[in-house]
């Protein structure tokens, strides 16, 4: 191993599919089809550590426009811990990012390591987990994003995310295995929502909404496109005590938590409209 050379580079499309293995294997739950969303986002975003011809290492830093990005799939594999091969493609990492505001979700054990590379907490997300099923409410206008110009959808969406994101946005919105739906009042978006299938059950992510009943219209007509044997996810910010009472109405528990950390100036986003984070892995 030690005659081995470490060199860090820039994944291939085919190689993000290692990251997303390995995310899976860690009990991240990655959806189906992120790694080709995630590839949208940023093409020379996700980096490789590799031990001669061995991937030991991942980490995604993807660029949203010249301002913000965000960190994820920090990954090493477990027989290669400990060797200082995490520290070098995390540095790498936040080279690459040099110069901009940074988010990430990190799990919690490692927020004091995250904090001496100058991130701070913002907030605790927490992944429920419950079952599928149901119907769509009624007296609600739901629709199919679809059915909207794009133009409509990104600018709702816009508030929600520290800068533009529609390079992103606008495959996630159209991604095979999912749905993705609006809620309409007096002939203006005032909420959107996309149910994505995952390695296990689906997860809601996005869940924006203009007000907690729109929320939970939103959610339903979400959670009524799978089954009761199907298990449900949504990922929520702690802070906003609606969309963890929505998750608890319907009996879903915590499964999992995360430390929102920004290496920066914490962005301004209307938290009281954000039921369910798009992804813990890109924001």
């Amino acid at each position: 191993m030690q005659n081995k050379t470490y060199t860090i580079r820039t994944m291939s499309r085919e190689e993000i599919d290692l990251a997303i293995e390995w995310a899976a294997e860690e009990g991240w739950n990655p959806g189906l089809n992120d790694a080709d969303c995630y590839f949208a986002a940023d093409s020379k975003g996700f980096l490789v550590g590799l031990l001669g011809d061995t991937p030991v290492a991942t980490i995604s830093v993807i660029k949203y426009g010249d301002a913000f990005g965000f960190l994820g799939f920090y990954i090493v594999a477990p027989e290669y811990r400990g060797n200082g091969y995490g520290i070098q493609i995390w540095n790498a990492g936040l080279e690459y990012l040099k110069g901009m505001n940074i988010g990430l979700d990190g799990v919690l054990a490692q927020q004091e390591n995250y904090k001496k590379s100058g991130f701070e907490l913002a907030y605790r997300n927490i992944r429920y987990e419950g079952v599928g099923g149901g119907t769509i409410p009624g007296k609600v206008e739901i629709v199919e994003l679809s059915e909207l110009p794009f133009g409509v959808v990104d600018k709702y969406d816009q508030p929600f995310f520290p800068v533009k994101r529609p390079q992103f946005i606008k495959p996630w919105i159209s991604q095979p295995d999912s749905y993705a739906l609006g809620i309409m009042e007096d002939g203006h978006l005032a909420g959107y929502g996309v149910i994505r299938k995952c390695r296990k059950g689906y997860k809601i992510g996005p869940l924006f909404a203009n007000n907690p009943e729109f929320a939970e219209s939103l959610f339903l007509a979400l959670k009524s496109k799978t089954s009761v044997s199907d298990p449900l996810f949504l990922d929520t910010p702690e802070v906003n005590q609606e969309a963890v009472a929505l998750a608890r109405k319907y009996q879903m528990k915590p499964s999992f938590e995360t430390a929102r950390m920004y290496k920066g100036d914490f962005p301004d986003i209307p938290l009281s409209r954000l039921y369910g984070v798009t992804s813990f892995e890109i924001g």
